[in-house]
C-alpha cells in the first residue's frame, strides 16, 4: 500500500537567489544550468516604484532576436557574456534567445545597493546542491518563509514507469493542488479496470497486450514517442482479457472460452447491476480521497463541511442506504439511511451558508447547491451503467461478426475465404471502434464522476528555468554560423 507521503507532491521551498550585482549574471547562468529553480516573473514598474523596483523592458538581446525574424529551435546560454553584435551577425538566434531570457530575469531582480535578489521556488531536496553551485560564484540560495495565502507550484513524483505513464491521465484533467495527494496510480488502475469492463474480449485484450509489449521494446521505431505509455496499454489489455475470460468472449462468442461469470447478451440486467455496484464502490473511494484532500487543504473543518468531504460522503452513504432499503423492502433501514443523509445535508448546508455571507440570498444559494449535490449523486451512480451498456455493445458487435462468419462458412468452400475476410475485417473494425469508445467513456467517468470529488481547485505546475549552457570563452561562446562548440552541458 502506498504511503500518503509517497503520494504527496514534491515538497517545495520558497527561496531567494542573492548575489552581488556584478556576479548576478554568473549566478543566473548556474541556476539555468541546474534547472531546479522556478524564478518568479517580473513585476511591472509602477509610477511610484522607485529606482529599485524591477522592470520588464525588453533588453538588447530580445530586440535583436525580434529583428532577426527567425524562430530559434532552442535557447542556450553562454557561460561568459557574449558579444551580441557577433551573435547577430552570425545568426546565432539560439544564443540570442538564451540571452533574452537572461535579460528578462536580470530585469526582475530587486536591487539594494551592491546586492541583487530574485524570489522563486525550488524542490526542498535540491536546495543544498543549488546553494553550493551558487556559492562558487559568490551567490547564495536563501530559504524563505512561504507567504500566507500563496500556494507553492506542484511537482509530482515521477518515479517508475507505471507512475509516469498514469500521470498523464491526471495532467489531462488539470494540475494537482500542492496540498493534495497525487492520485496518478490509483486513477490509472481505475481507468484500465473500467476500460476492460467495456472492452471485454480475451482476443482483443491479447492484441492490446501485444501492442504494449512492442511499445516496451521500442517497436516499431515510429511509435517511439508513445513508448512511455506501455504500462497503460498493457494494463488495458490485461483487464480486457480478464473481462473477456469472464464473459466467454474470444474475438466474439466463438466458443473457444467457456463463460465463467456471465454472457453480456444473455444477462444484461446482472451486468448492469454489477456496473452500478462497481460505480458505487469507486464513488466511495473518491469520497475518501476527497476527505483526505480537504483535510490537507484546510484542516478538519474543511474536511467536515465540504460536499466533497465528510458531509458529502454522509449524504452519499445515506442515499445509498435508502436506495438499498427500497430495493430490499426494509423500512427500518430506510429511516436509518434518511437520518444519515439528513445529517450530511445539515453539515454541508452549514459549511455552504458560512461562505455565502448569510441572509435570505445565502439561504437560497445553499438550497440550490444542496439540491444540485443530491441530484449529482444520483446521476453519478446511474452514469456507471454505461460500463454495462458499452460492454453489451462490444459483445453485440462480436456476435454480429461471428454470426456472419459462420453463415458464410456454411455456404461451402467457395465462401470460406469470404468468411475469413469478414471475421478479420469485422474484428478489426470492432477493435478500433470499441477501443475508441471505451477509452473516451472511461475518461469521462474518471473526470466527471470521480475527479470532481477528489479535487475542488487546481494548482499550478512547477516550471523551473532550465537552459543548456555553452562552456568556453570568447570564440568558443560565439562560434561562427554552422560551427558547434566543443563543450555543451545540459
Amino acid at each position: 500500500m502506498l504511503r500518503l507521503e509517497k503520494m504527496a507532491p514534491v515538497r517545495m521551498r520558497r527561496v531567494a537567489i542573492v548575489a552581488p550585482r556584478a556576479a548576478l549574471r554568473d549566478a543566473l547562468v548556474r541556476v539555468a544550468e541546474a534547472g531546479c529553480v522556478e524564478i518568479e516573473a517580473a513585476v511591472e514598474r509602477s509610477a511610484g516604484g522607485g529606482p529599485d523596483a524591477p522592470h520588464t523592458a525588453p533588453g538588447s538581446a530580445a530586440r535583436r532576436l525580434r529583428a532577426s525574424r527567425t524562430e530559434p529551435e532552442r535557447a542556450v546560454l553562454s557561460a561568459v557574456p557574449p558579444d551580441l553584435d557577433v551573435l547577430e551577425r552570425a545568426g546565432r538566434t539560439d544564443l540570442l534567445a538564451g540571452e533574452a531570457q537572461l535579460e528578462e530575469r536580470l530585469g526582475s531582480a530587486v536591487q539594494r545597493g551592491a546586492v541583487a535578489a530574485l524570489a522563486g521556488w525550488c524542490p526542498a531536496a535540491d536546495v543544498p546542491a543549488a546553494a553550493e553551485r551558487l556559492a562558487g560564484v559568490g551567490g547564495a540560495l536563501v530559504p524563505l518563509r512561504t507567504p500566507r495565502g500563496v500556494e507553492p507550484p506542484t511537482l509530482l513524483r515521477a518515479t517508475g514507469a507505471v507512475r509516469r505513464s498514469f500521470a498523464g491521465l491526471v495532467r489531462t484533467y488539470g494540475t494537482v493542488p500542492y496540498a493534495d495527494l497525487d492520485p496518478s496510480v490509483p486513477a490509472g488502475v481505475v481507468y484500465v479496470v473500467m476500460f476492460g469492463v467495456m472492452f471485454g474480449d480475451a482476443g482483443h485484450g491479447a492484441l492490446l497486450l501485444l501492442a504494449g509489449l512492442l511499445l516496451r521494446l521500442g517497436r516499431p521505431r515510429r511509435a517511439e514517442p508513445l513508448r512511455g505509455l506501455w504500462p497503460f496499454v498493457i494494463g488495458a489489455g490485461l483487464t480486457s482479457a480478464l473481462a473477456g475470460v469472464a464473459y466467454g468472449e474470444f474475438f466474439g462468442p466463438t466458443g473457444v472460452l467457456p463463460v465463467l461469470w456471465l454472457n453480456p447478451l444473455h444477462n444484461p440486467i446482472r451486468l448492469l447491476t454489477a456496473a452500478v455496484g462497481l460505480g458505487a464502490v469507486l464513488l466511495t473511494v473518491a469520497y475518501g480521497a476527497g476527505i483526505a484532500n480537504r483535510w490537507r487543504e484546510g484542516g478538519p473543518s474543511s474536511a467536515l463541511y465540504a460536499l466533497s468531504g465528510v458531509a458529502g460522503a454522509m449524504l452519499y452513504l445515506g442515499l445509498a442506504v435508502m436506495g438499498g432499503a427500497l430495493w430490499l423492502g426494509h423500512i427500518g433501514v430506510l429511516f436509518a439511511g434518511a437520518a444519515i443523509a439528513g445529517a450530511g445535508l445539515v453539515l454541508a448546508g452549514s459549511g455552504l451558508f458560512a461562505v455565502t455571507g448569510g441572509g435570505p440570498g445565502g439561504a437560497v444559494q445553499v438550497g440550490v447547491q444542496l439540491l444540485d449535490g443530491v441530484l449529482r449523486i444520483g446521476s453519478n451512480v446511474v452514469s456507471f451503467a454505461r460500463l454495462a451498456a458499452f460492454g453489451l455493445t462490444h459483445a453485440a458487435l462480436g456476435a454480429i461478426v461471428w454470426q456472419g462468419t459462420t453463415a458464410l462458412a456454411r455456404m461451402g468452400q467457395a465462401a470460406l475465404l469470404a468468411a475469413v475476410a469478414l471475421f478479420v475485417v469485422g474484428n478489426a473494425l470492432a477493435f478500433v471502434l470499441e477501443a475508441l469508445v471505451a477509452g473516451v467513456q472511461a475518461l469521462r467517468l474518471e473526470f466527471y464522476e470521480l475527479f470532481s470529488r477528489v479535487f475542488e481547485t487546481q494548482g499550478r505546475p512547477f516550471r523551473p528555468w532550465r537552459l543548456p549552457v555553452l562552456n568556453g570563452d570568447g570564440p568558443a561562446a560565439t562560434p561562427p554560423r554552422g560551427k558547434v562548440p566543443d563543450k555543451e552541458a545540459t
